[in-house]
């Protein structure tokens, strides 16, 4: 249509009659006279209406499901981290736990047998000097530490020092074959030599073939001059296996060292041996035999009076 005066005129009186329809039909309400006009238009258009909306909605909800998806991976991945975070906590603390366990039981077997220690970790484990079974620490000359220093942790013998440097020390540790060590029997006292199994149990030589010792017999360290390379006293393992040797003079008995050599953390280096010898004192207290009470601990001995002298009054 082209733009002139009568054009305009009509478009004027077109949207002046729809107004006037649109009024009506309001106050007319479900009685208006264009009721049924505007149910035939619904008829028509409805189905066009809902076929749009199928068409829109798969869109919509497309558009939804994206929104959310990115929502919900975004907090995906941070309760991820958060959980990563958290486990890193608790691994920290379980470690941390550790480590003040492995101090505490260390100090206490230092506290029982009377010995200095020097606290070190364990930062390296292998064959350092040729085929050898030894560990590295943290601790060398400039902490006091010479060659052939007894190395103990809290559940007994690690091994020796074999080499010292400014800042870090090589071990030898008793689980290795060419380790040898003096031994003695809780109890009984007797003596003999040990000597490392690898992964196996050490092997210990007894003195005296007849000497009387059974499975679940302990040993703890013989001792040498001066405490170099060993104190006496500390807890070497107990007896899982007597060899049969009749006739023999020495008895032979495999034993199970008390130090999980694999495991090995935070160690003590004994710098001052202790001023006497505790025996057996750093064994831990001896397990009941099963359905049996612990025995309950001796009573002090009484003390004897001196002895008049001959011919007195």
């Amino acid at each position: 249509m082209r733009d002139t005066r009568e054009s305009r005129l009509l478009l004027i009186l077109l949207v002046a009659v729809a107004f006037a329809l649109i009024t009506v039909d309001i106050k007319g309400g479900e009685d208006s006279p264009l009721g049924g006009a505007r149910r035939a238009a619904a008829g028509v258009l409805g189905p066009v209406e809902r076929g749009a909306a199928t068409v829109v909605d798969p869109v919509a909800d497309t558009v939804r499901a994206f929104r959310d998806a990115a929502t919900h991976s975004g907090r995906t991945d941070q309760l991820a981290r958060e959980n990563t975070e958290l486990r890193q906590k608790l691994a920290s603390s379980d470690a941390a736990g550790a480590r003040t366990k492995q101090l505490d039981d260390l100090l206490r077997t230092a506290g029982a047998g009377g010995y200095t220690v020097k606290a070190a970790q364990v930062i390296a484990i292998g064959p350092a000097q040729g085929f050898s079974w030894t560990i590295t620490i943290d601790a060398g000359s400039d902490d006091g530490l010479t060659r052939d220093m007894t190395v103990i942790n809290g559940q007994g013998l690690v091994g020796r020092i074999t080499t010292v440097a400014p800042t870090t020390s090589t071990v030898l540790l008793a689980s290795d074959p060419g380790f040898s060590a003096g031994a003695r029997l809780e109890g009984s006292g007797e003596i003999g030599f040990a000597s490392g199994g690898g992964t196996s149990a050490m092997k210990v030589s007894l003195l005296n073939g007849k000497a009387q010792v059974k499975e679940g017999d302990r040993l703890v360290t013989f001792g040498s001059q001066s405490g170099r390379p060993f104190v006496p006293g500390v807890p070497v393992g107990k007896v899982v296996q007597v060899e049969a040797n009749p006739g023999q003079l020495t008895k032979t008995i495999l034993v199970e060292p008390f130090v999980q050599f694999t495991r090995l953390d935070l160690i003590g280096v004994v710098v001052v041996p202790p001023r006497t010898d505790p025996r057996d004192a750093v064994l831990p207290p001896a397990p009941a035999a099963q359905g049996q009470a612990p025995a309950a601990p001796a009573a002090p001995a009484a003390a004897v009076p001196p002895a008049k002298p001959s011919g007195g009054n």
